[in-house]
């Protein structure tokens, strides 16, 4: 196969919480279609861009480089989740699950990360 990253689980779940971002960002005040949920669907979609663009960068050193930047961008994702609580623009219940997914998927990102350090 010769895109790398379709093969991850990760990448896998990565997508469905994309999926899951945008149906949550879809209620949230038409105001913030510009600001937060724009922010929000930016920083989720990145999460899975770095792993593509990284997967291909010729050495698991640099792939290990954007494994991290996914990372910062799920941390980024959790922060503007955090943000649309705070507002109103969420229920308690939906941000515990986005949450929770979020902690899930950094656990494998790391866990793919530390795989690609120990083979090197």
């Amino acid at each position: 196969m010769p895109f790398r990253f379709l093969k991850f689980p990760v990448y896998q779940d990565i997508k469905e919480y994309i999926g899951a971002l945008y149906a949550v960002s879809a209620k949230f005040p038409k105001d913030e279609q510009f600001g937060l949920t724009s922010q929000l669907r930016r920083a989720a979609t990145s999460i899975a861009l770095n792993i593509a663009e990284g997967s291909d960068r010729g050495s698991d050193s640099e792939f290990s480089r954007f494994i991290q930047m996914a990372i910062g961008s799920l941390n980024e994702t959790v922060a503007v989740l955090d943000l649309a609580s705070e507002c109103g623009f969420m229920d308690k219940s939906n941000y515990d699950i986005m949450i929770g997914n979020a902690e899930l998927i950094v656990k494998q990102l790391s866990g793919l990360r530390k795989t690609l350090r120990s083979d090197q």
